[in-house]
């Protein structure tokens, strides 16, 4: 997973995307060896020369000036997140000096509010997350929609892991593609080259050895930052729900994040999710809250 040009590694992927058409680019002359733009024409692009492009993504270049880092993130047409992530590479603070990070950010403990809070919304799913996709907490809701993580061993509590390593989460996820894909760009943006963290590292090597479908969304480089939208969940019990999902970062939790689902009022899917809820209940506990557990446990 560790590159030696971690800078060079992004520019590249950037400008492998575009295609020169669509940036108003004439056909080439000469055919092209591989898909997207060339360093020539992302330097024209950005009005320096091919040499100091070349420079840049060989990361041979000093301090780089925010103007040519404005041309450079235009030409790419870099959206918000990877323009903060292009900067964080270029970055002049020395190598001999890395940034480091905790190696599992589970060992701080879950607050037990956070967990009672989980507990307080059920039946509404709701899960706390770390940013490498370790899950945290849960409540009942989100064992009785997603899977019993209170079944899994603390170490394979994680979300990247249960979708590429169980292929029952095919099923679970109809749009299975639109949710892995996200999920790995996620740990992508996390990863910071300049800040080793083991935890990480041993996560995504260990799911590019065990899935080629991670490994290439991994190299693919696309970055990603939890927010809201939509997924479509299939349960056996109800079928097929179309849920809105929100993440909520934590403060002051290194990256935490808490996800809830809940469904269109008035929608199929809600009747359906209300179904699944109550029929969910565990006989002995009723509708009594606290069935979640925590990495803890």
């Amino acid at each position: 997973m560790t590159s030696s040009n971690p800078l060079g590694e992004f520019l590249r992927s950037r400008r492998a995307r575009l295609d020169p058409h669509e940036v108003g680019l004439p056909p080439s002359p000469v055919p092209r060896r591989g898909r997207g733009l060339r360093r020539e024409e992302v330097a024209a692009l950005a009005g320096v020369s091919v040499d100091y492009y070349a420079r840049l993504e060989q990361g041979r270049i000093g301090n780089v000036s925010d103007q040519v880092l404005t041309a450079v993130e235009g030409a790419l047409r870099l959206d918000p997140l990877e323009r903060e992530h292009l900067r964080g590479l270029v970055d002049a603070a020395p190598a001999t000096t890395p940034r480091h990070r905790p190696a599992r950010a589970a060992r701080t403990p879950v607050r037990p509010a956070l967990q009672a809070f989980l507990d307080a919304i059920d039946p509404v799913p709701a899960m706390l997350e770390g940013p490498r996709m370790e899950v945290l907490a849960w409540n009942r809701a989100a064992t009785v929609l997603l899977t019993d993580f209170g079944a899994m061993r603390p170490a394979e509590r994680n979300i990247a892991r249960w979708l590429f390593l169980d292929p029952a989460t095919r099923t679970r996820y109809p749009d299975w593609e639109e949710i892995a894909a996200p999920t790995v760009a996620a740990l992508r943006a996390y990863h910071d080259p300049r800040a080793p963290d083991e935890a990480l590292e041993r996560l995504v090597g260990e799911l590019s050895v065990a899935s080629e479908e991670f490994a290439r969304y991994w190299a693919d480089y696309r970055l990603f930052k939890h927010g809201h939208g939509r997924k479509r969940i299939f349960h056996p019990t109800v079928g097929v729900m179309t849920l809105n999902y929100e993440t909520l970062v934590v403060p002051e939790s290194d990256g935490w994040f808490l996800s809830t689902y809940t469904a269109d009022v008035g929608s199929p899917s809600e009747e359906r999710l209300s179904i699944l809820m109550s029929w969910g209940l565990d006989p002995v506990e009723g509708h009594r809250p606290g069935a979640g557990r925590t990495d803890r446990d």
